[in-house]
């Protein structure tokens, strides 16, 4: 499945005032880089998959919908999904792109 090209564009408008954004395609959907690091992905499984601190992700599921993502069959604390139904309201969509950008920013760069 392809991802969602709207969803990509509201990313897009959120993450434009960042430095330090790419855009890649990878996991299926498009993914926004901050110095090389993936913090959100428009996802082709349907809304985002994003990445955090794993030491918070229990947390983040347990208080929302957003369900930790799974990988070649494996649980991959770290990072999450949030399906799109969770992302209508702008608001929403913000914090959670929020929380993976934050995230992106405190690991060393990528060359």
């Amino acid at each position: 499945m392809a991802y969602d090209e709207a969803l990509a564009g509201r990313i897009r408008a959120l993450t434009a005032s960042e430095a330090g954004i790419a855009e890649k395609r990878m996991f299926g959907g498009l993914a926004f880089l901050v110095n090389g690091n993936m913090a959100v992905a428009a996802s082709g499984q349907v809304g985002i998959l994003l990445r955090v601190d794993p030491a918070e992700s229990a947390a983040l599921v347990a208080g929302s919908a957003a369900q930790v993502a799974v990988m070649r069959g494996r649980e991959m604390p770290g990072w999450l999904r949030v399906g799109a139904d969770e992302l209508v309201d702008e608001s929403a969509l913000a914090e959670w792109v929020g929380r993976g950008i934050a995230f992106a920013r405190s690991l060393p760069a990528k060359p």
